[in-house]
This record gives structure tokens, C-alpha cells and sequence, in this order.
């Protein structure tokens, strides 16, 4: 393969254990392009095994993802796939599985994990840290021998409400039931605090529960939007949440945003690019960013524990446009 690629055999196992990404290499691009053509017309595959033996490194990420079928979980593969494209990492999803159980017998060089939110977390992700590199997704976590990818709420949901409140005075909420059973979350705040500015009173019937995935979360939305009353505006808890209201809303023949106004969390590129698009509040770059921070810590897994923070922010798209008219009629 060397004389094939016209290069030394140091360099083509150095382009092929992925560690030409980023300074100080010495290998150009178009070194390591002639490397990978030359493997790719040679029928080339690595040894995983013996690589891992000799380096110590298996070249796997491990992404623990709650629900793949969210949008949120989908846009974090796909970036991540595309980030480790070139790296010679090879991705592997641990979907709708508890990490709990599953990570102790995995040996990847980083693990991402989405949901730690059990009491008695924080003590076990300490524990897996020492013998695995970490990546946890948390707004409440400090790093323990872990990192932790923080998205940063901030203002932002306040200002989705304040945006829905100023023009509808039937704003619903639509949201997982644990969310709502739980003292204060986030969200549920940020609705409770945006009627109480708008000085608009709680409805209960306006508070749509689900459990489980977008199936359940879809239902929820019909029945909400056939009731006697029905909301002109609805405030989701996350954007695969306010997809399926938007898809009851076009069930029901309602147009949207003209008879229901939309916005969700997250940010997510599923809902950025649907018809009509999905108003969010969420972080800018968040799916690339984490996906290039995880292959940075694959490459170097002793590298100190950090916090990575993403701020968040209100992008206005077509289900809750920024001129959207006033409605706000009881």
C-alpha cells in the first residue's frame, strides 16, 4: 500500500490510525488523501483487534442515546457520523438501552451519555470514569472525572412564552407527564412563569401529557387540539414534541401558524427543515460542536475533565414567525 500511495510505511499506519487530524502532524492532506484512496482501491481493513492490543485504543465511540427516534438523538449520529468520517473512529449507538448496565462491558475509547438524571448518578458516572473516558450531557452535573456538555437554557425559553403570550391568550403546554409530576422543571417553569407575566391564568385542560416517544406525543396533540376549546398556540418541551402537534394540527386541517402557532426545544436539524419549519429555542452549532469535541477526546481520553457550554437562543421560523398577527382572544 506505501508504494501504491507513493509514501513510507510509517506514514501510511500513521494516516491510518487516525492520528493526522489536527496540529503538529507534519502529513499534509493530500498525503493522507492519497493514503485512503490507495486503501480504498487495495480493499485495505483494519485489524481492530491487533490495533488495539498494540495501542490500546479499540477506535470505537460508544453514544448512548435515549430514544434514537427523537430528533434531538438523530441529529447527534448524524453529526457525529460526519465528523468521524476521516478520523478512523468507528461510531456505535447504545439506543433505548439503560447505560447503566450496558457501559461497564464496553470497551470504547468515549462514551457520550444523554440522560443522567437518576439519584445515585452522579456517584456511578465518578466510578465508570476511572476506566472510561466520559461524556455526559447534563445542565446539573459538574465534572468528576467526566466531561459535561451543558446547553444553556438561559433566557430563551422565557422568550418563546413571552413571544406565544403576546399574541395568544390560549397558550398550551405539551409535554412528557414526568416533567410536569416533577417539582419546578425547567420548562414547566419557564410556561408557569410566562402565563404569570402575561398575566394569564393556569388552564389545566391546556396542560397535554404523554408518556414515552412521538407516537404518544402525537395523540396527546390530537386530543388537545379536538377538545371544545382548543389552543391557538402550543409551547412543546421538545422539538420532537412539537413536530407531532404540527402533524395533528395538519390531521385536523388546521393551518399552521395561522390556526396554531408552534415552538419547541432543541434546535434540532430534523425540525429546521421540515415543512412548514419548527420555531425552537436552542443552542446554535450544539450537534457539530459536541461531535468535534468527541472525537478530540477519543484522540486524547486523558486530557483533564472539562465543561463545554452551548448558550441557547429563540430562532423564529414558519410555525411561529416573528410577524406572525396578533389572536389573543380568550
Amino acid at each position: 500500500m506505501a508504494a501504491a500511495a507513493g509514501v513510507s510505511t510509517a506514514t501510511v499506519s500513521y494516516v491510518l490510525a487516525g492520528r493526522t487530524n489536527g496540529q503538529g502532524s507534519g502529513i499534509s492532506s493530500e498525503t493522507s488523501r492519497r493514503v485512503h484512496e490507495a486503501a480504498h482501491r487495495l480493499g485495505y481493513r483494519a485489524n481492530q483487534a491487533a490495533r488495539a492490543i498494540r495501542t490500546g485504543k479499540s477506535n470505537l465511540m460508544l453514544l448512548s442515546l435515549t430514544m434514537l427516534s427523537d430528533p434531538w438523538s438523530l441529529s447527534v449520529s448524524r453529526a457525529v457520523g460526519a465528523a468521524v468520517a476521516d478520523a478512523g473512529i468507528t461510531p456505535m449507538i447504545l439506543a433505548d438501552t439503560d447505560w447503566r448496565v450496558a457501559i461497564p462491558r464496553q470497551g470504547a475509547d468515549v462514551i457520550f451519555i444523554d440522560d443522567a438524571g437518576r439519584p445515585g448518578d452522579a456517584e456511578l458516572l465518578a466510578e465508570l470514569a476511572r476506566t472510561n473516558s466520559l461524556v455526559v450531557f447534563s445542565e446539573t452535573l459538574d465534572p468528576n472525572g467526566f466531561d459535561v456538555i451543558r446547553s444553556m437554557s438561559g433566557s430563551s425559553l422565557a422568550a418563546a412564552m413571552d413571544h406565544l403570550t403576546a399574541r395568544h391568550a390560549r397558550v398550551a403546554f405539551l409535554a412528557a407527564a414526568s416533567s410536569v409530576r416533577t417539582p419546578a422543571p425547567a420548562r414547566y417553569k419557564a410556561y408557569l412563569d410566562g402565563l404569570a407575566r402575561a398575566g394569564q391564568p393556569l388552564r389545566p385542560e391546556l396542560i397535554a401529557t404523554f408518556d414515552g416517544d412521538e407516537q404518544n406525543a402525537y395523540a396527546a396533540a390530537v386530543e388537545l387540539l379536538s377538545s371544545p376549546e382548543p389552543p391557538t398556540a402550543i409551547f412543546a418541551i421538545s422539538d420532537y414534541a412539537a413536530i407531532a402537534a404540527i402533524h395533528a394540527a395538519q390531521r385536523l386541517r388546521l393551518g399552521v401558524p395561522d390556526d396554531l402557532t408552534v415552538i419547541g426545544v432543541g434546535n434540532t436539524v430534523q425540525g429546521e427543515t421540515m415543512v412548514p419549519s419548527l420555531s425552537s429555542a436552542g443552542p446554535l452549532g450544539f450537534f457539530s460542536g459536541l461531535a468535534d469535541f468527541l472525537v478530540e477526546r477519543a484522540h486524547d481520553p486523558g486530557a483533564p475533565p472539562r465543561v463545554l457550554e452551548f448558550p441557547w437562543q429563540l430562532l423564529l421560523r414558519d410555525s411561529a414567525p416573528a410577524h406572525s398577527g396578533v389572536r389573543n382572544t380568550p
